[in-house]
């Protein structure tokens, strides 16, 4: 089974719409692991983890505004193969 989320070139603006949804799925996922988390250590890297989506995406978004239209494409490719 082959199951393509994601396939595509985007606009600036479009691409870091898709950027920030799925920064925000991922930064739920990892708050849902920590509130079960079994170890400390584990949740230390979940919250170094968050801490760095953060980081990025907050990069991301200034970079986009800073640059607009100009020399700034955004791709991506998500795909789930299941064997």
């Amino acid at each position: 089974m082959k199951l393509q989320l994601i396939n595509g070139q985007f606009s600036p603006q479009a691409g870091l719409d898709l950027l920030t949804r799925l920064t925000q799925v991922k930064l739920s996922h990892h708050e849902r692991q920590i509130a079960t988390a079994a170890t400390e250590e584990d949740v230390k890297f979940r919250e170094q983890r968050i801490k760095a989506l953060q980081r990025d995406l907050e990069a991301a978004q200034r970079y986009i505004a800073e640059h607009g239209q100009e020399g700034v494409s955004l791709q991506a490719e998500i795909t789930l193969i299941v064997p």
